[in-house]
């Protein structure tokens, strides 16, 4: 392809050397694209939407945002647009995990122009290739934003979502399983707008919050005198749901007298209100949820096996954070892109350290704890007493003053915490920070750190 095929769209280029940014930039423009130069990384975010056509090219070796932390801000915002590193010689290891980590392309300097305008433009039509087919999903009534709402890049969850793009458009019944807080509903609603039934109802029902006195008509409906109180006809939720999809959520939980009723529903699509004597047909499609596998509740007599095996024609299991670990860092960084907009406060780069102490944590209450600790973050709260250490204080000193002495703020923070993990010893530090010893003497008079304070003994 070449560079006027691709020329149309739009290019962010972030680089902090104005010399770099100016030239690359006049580059870009004379192979006929259109270019936003930054200066800063951290104005890139507000700049990109899940409608914004075109690619973000960054420098991978800038002061306050490197470029790997700008990638993950920008896929939390839409994990399908194209970001480019631009790297130094030492760079490539680094941009390769990068790649890995979600990058769709790196180049090395230094580069020619034909070379910088061949990447930039496979990049813009793959993304316009994106744009064209989530429209031409949009008209046919179909959403597929799994990788938005199901984030990761482990096994695990590119298993899940492959299974969910075949079983979605089916009309099979579904199980899904997995811990609490896993997001087993976000699969249920995913598999809805993947099915023909799109368009038409999602009716959730708590099996564990029915009133046991009231559920068979919470679920069925009723007629007018069916009992007292019962003063007009009333549809139940299944009816409401018409050519649409239940969800029973925590199916286990549901009461043993109502069991043997639902599996009727189930395998005969119909339901008879109380009160009347002719069943009423259904047109549904059944999606249950088990916080714990049903097998074990059905050997211990708590559970229909009858109605598990009609409910378990098909079963996906939603993986735990801890089975998972490797997803965290992006799960966090994109709910904290999240928090941050819905609470109307800039957001922060998380810390390393602190997706360190992340990824080391058990979560027992998965993506629904993970997502509280960066709500607290992003207020700048600290995500909780054991997180604090690790990041928390950092995000609760940096949240004040202007946006430079935040940024100055986190970059003390840094310096500091490698030189107390190298004992006050340089060359680590500067390795591990990706300086250089002389831009890291510049940093260290800056913010007025003197090593001798951190040497061991």
């Amino acid at each position: 392809m070449s560079a006027g095929e691709g020329g149309s769209g739009r290019i962010l280029l972030i680089d902090d050397d104005e010399d770099l940014r100016l030239s690359t930039a006049q580059t870009l423009e004379l192979a006929g694209f259109g270019v936003t130069a930054l200066e800063r990384p951290e104005d890139a975010p507000a700049l990109v939407g899940s409608a914004f056509a075109g690619i973000v090219i960054t420098d991978i070796r800038m002061p306050a945002l490197d470029g790997i932390s700008l990638m993950n801000l920008i896929h939390a915002i839409d994990r399908e647009i194209p970001v480019i590193l631009i790297t130094g010689h030492g760079d490539v290891q680094l941009a390769v995990r990068a790649m890995r980590e979600g990058a769709h392309d790196f180049i090395e300097k230094p580069f020619s122009g034909p070379q910088l305008a061949e990447t930039a433009a496979r990049a813009l039509a793959y993304r316009r290739l994106v744009l064209e087919n989530r429209l031409l999903r949009a008209a046919a009534g179909q959403r597929d934003d799994l990788e938005h709402r199901l984030v990761g890049r482990s096994n695990a969850m590119i298993d899940l979502r492959r299974r969910m793009r075949t079983i979605g458009p089916s009309e099979t019944d579904v199980l899904i399983t997995g811990e609490t807080g896993t997001g087993k509903e976000i699969v249920a609603r995913a598999l809805h707008d993947l099915s023909p039934r799109a368009g038409r109802p999602f009716i959730a029902i708590d099996c564990a919050a029915l009133p046991e006195t009231q559920i068979e008509s919470e679920l069925f409906g009723h007629e007018a005198g069916a009992f007292p109180g019962a003063l007009r006809a009333r549809y139940g939720r299944f009816e409401h749901a018409r050519g649409g999809t239940v969800l029973l959520d925590d199916i286990g939980s549901m009461p043993p007298t109502l069991q043997g009723k639902l599996l009727r529903v189930i395998q005969e699509r119909s339901v008879t209100p109380l009160g009347a004597n002719e069943p009423r047909p259904l047109d549904l499609r059944f999606i249950a949820t088990s916080r714990s596998p049903l097998q074990e509740e059905v050997e211990a007599g708590r559970f229909r096996a009858d109605l598990f095996y009609r409910l378990n024609v098909v079963s996906l299991q939603v993986p735990s954070l801890a089975a998972r670990r490797e997803d965290i860092p992006l799960l966090f960084t994109r709910l904290l892109a999240e928090a941050a907009q819905r609470h109307r406060v800039e957001p922060l780069a998380p810390p390393p350290a602190l997706l360190d102490e992340l990824m080391a944590r058990d979560w027992p209450g998965n993506v629904r704890e993970l997502r509280n600790a960066a709500e607290r973050f992003a207020l700048g709260i600290g995500a909780d007493a054991n997180i604090a250490g690790a990041g928390g204080n950092g995000a609760e000193s940096a949240r004040g003053g202007r946006l430079a002495e935040r940024v100055a703020a986190f970059e003390r923070e840094q310096i500091v915490r490698a030189l107390i993990a190298h004992g006050g010893a340089l060359r680590p530090v500067y390795e591990s920070l990706g300086l250089s010893r002389k831009t890291l003497y510049e940093k260290m008079v800056k913010h007025r750190i003197d090593k001798a304070e951190y040497r061991r003994g």
